[in-house]
């Protein structure tokens, strides 16, 4: 299992994580959803450093690392944990397909040079890319792209897949086999936490859905009860907004 307790981060004054408590299960994917600009984003750069909180720790089985007060070396062994997806893709240009997948399996894994070209093979196999191994990132589609950035954070063999807006960057027609390959991923028990705003795509794959505003988590569960039984009045609104998901009206219960 892994812990995350109290994590805070602000911005000057303005308090964007505001004390988040959170355990997940191997193979859970815990998507979190929620208006722009609450925090969602920020949670996942702190998990990985991206952002630096102002205090928080995260715990993998038994080693357990203080966010606000990491040193370097224990910032390379969490990040050998975790691998994060971002919104636009964040491949070198100037490198290939292979490359790419192969730069974190050389760097931070330091295997051997047989090794790293075989695990990376085999993950641009398993996103259907293999055949694209010598392309450049300008020559493949958005989808594509974002499908090599998948393969290189699974190469990492991570103990949580941070995944950020994955698909929020892609053409529409580009979005479901993005979509197709996370799923795959789900279902090969990967550890995930998302966060989107594809409502359709969040209520298929998450076992569990929370909702978080101004730095809270308001309302968890799975996606049941979070889509067709929101017990807050604010859920309710903010789902609202959305007119179907999976092209199927949503059916909200009365709040009791």
């Amino acid at each position: 299992m892994i812990k995350i307790r109290n994590l805070v981060k602000r911005f000057n004054k303005h308090t964007v994580l505001d004390g988040i408590d959170l355990d997940i299960e191997p193979g859970e994917v815990v998507a979190f959803i929620g208006p722009s600009g609450t925090g969602k984003s920020t949670f996942l750069c702190s998990l990985n450093l991206l952002e630096k909180p102002d205090s928080g720790t995260i715990q993998f089985d038994d080693t357990t690392y203080d966010l606000a007060h990491i040193s370097k070396k224990e910032t390379l062994r969490l990040r050998r944990n975790t691998s994060m997806v971002f919104q636009s893709f964040n491949l070198f240009k100037n490198r290939t397909v292979l490359e790419n997948v192969e730069e974190g399996l050389r760097v931070v894994k330091k295997l051997p040079k047989a090794e790293v070209k075989e695990h990376a093979l085999a993950e641009l196999r398993n996103v259907g890319l293999e055949a694209y191994q010598d392309h450049y990132p300008q020559h493949l589609s958005g989808g594509q792209q974002q499908r090599v950035a998948i393969a290189r954070a699974l190469s990492m063999k991570p103990e949580l897949l941070l995944l950020d807006e994955p698909t929020s960057a892609l053409d529409p027609e580009r979005v479901k086999e993005v979509q197709d390959t996370i799923t795959l991923a789900a279902q090969g028990g990967n550890t995930m936490l998302l966060v989107s705003h594809e409502m359709g795509f969040v209520r298929k794959i998450a076992s569990r859905v929370l909702f978080i505003e101004n730095g809270k988590i308001v309302e968890q569960g799975n996606p049941e009860e979070i889509f067709s039984h929101p017990k807050t009045p604010r859920l309710r609104s903010f789902l609202s907004d959305f007119e179907s998901y999976d092209s199927k009206p949503v059916v909200l219960s009365p709040l009791a």
